[in-house]
């Protein structure tokens, strides 16, 4: 490992992170920083640059210097925004993976009126009803949108995206009836489903999840079905490799640590680690997936 890399970080290192404060992004961000600063003795500082579906905060760190000194924590939203959007700054192109931090299912969340017990169900309703069943997203182009446009396509079914700005609004509306179904997080998704308040039909990763055991897998109905929300710290390309390496062990090491596995397990998040190209590889296959999508179901950004 060079010199610099060995004297790697000397001062304050900013981690933009491309939401508000509160969201998942945030919560993993804020995590991870401190455990940086207590790793490599420098302060790893959270900054937080939300708008425009997280475009705001992705071009910061694109057109950061890559030194070393600006980092970002991002989420699976990365891939989506990046297909959806296509900025001029080619996020894909111009930011680099360090390594993935942890991964789990979407929750597929019913309002309970909706006579569906299980997705076939769902499916058979909404074919009877072309046009009338309306499921909410945190934003045009985001991942939950997407996520339920390629459920869509492979039921081959017509459903009516109601944008949202962010998970929570959508939640609301759901509660309350005014949508019938959408797509979030473990963590948004375990309050209302464990009081009643809605009804965990489905989840979109590959395989049962452990804190939901009897919640089946989308793919058992729409086999080859897979999306996972994963979270990741990233970099300006042209960053130091010998910098990247130096995090990558570094985080290697701090996902193995017992209270940080506790932390991520809260969020229903299973511990990723590896190597940046294993990172790099997960968000390119996304990315592919999803301009596919938003070609078909001919998704235009906002």
């Amino acid at each position: 490992m060079c010199v610099f890399a060995q004297a790697y970080p000397t001062r304050t290192v900013r981690v933009i992170v491309p939401f508000a404060a509160g969201g998942g992004s945030d919560f993993i961000a804020r995590q991870i920083s401190a455990k940086l600063s207590e790793n490599l003795g420098q302060q790893f500082v959270v900054d937080n640059r939300g708008g425009a579906g997280g475009l705001i905060g992705i071009e910061m760190t694109a057109k950061a210097p890559p030194d070393g000194y600006t980092l970002m924590i991002m989420s699976a939203s990365f891939s989506a925004t990046a297909a959806a959007n296509k900025p001029a700054f080619d996020p894909i192109n111009s930011i680099i993976p360090v390594i993935e931090i942890g991964s789990s299912p979407f929750v597929l969340m019913l309002h309970p009126s909706l006579p569906a017990n299980n997705l076939k169900e769902l499916i058979a309703l909404a074919k009877g009803k072309p046009g009338q069943i309306l499921y909410g997203s945190s934003g045009v182009g985001g991942v939950t949108h997407l996520a339920t446009e390629l459920m869509a396509s492979m039921a081959k079914i017509t459903l009516v995206h109601v944008p949202y700005k962010g998970v929570a609004p959508a939640l609301t509306d759901l509660i309350s009836g005014q949508i019938h179904f959408t797509f979030g997080s473990y963590s948004t998704a375990q309050g209302p489903v464990k009081s009643g308040r809605l009804r965990a039909l489905s989840i979109t990763g590959g395989q049962r999840h452990k804190m939901l055991p009897k919640v089946p897998t989308i793919a058992e109905t729409l086999p080859g079905y897979d999306v996972e929300l994963w979270f990741g710290v990233m970099a300006p390309k042209g960053t130091p490799p010998a910098v990247i390496d130096r995090l990558n062990a570094t985080l290697n090491k701090i996902l193995q640590d017992a209270e940080m596995k506790k932390n991520l397990d809260s969020q229903g998040m299973t511990p990723s680690g590896g190597t940046p190209a294993h990172f790099g590889e997960r968000i390119r296959k996304d990315y592919d997936r999803w301009v596919e999508i938003v070609s078909e179901a001919k998704i235009k950004p906002e």
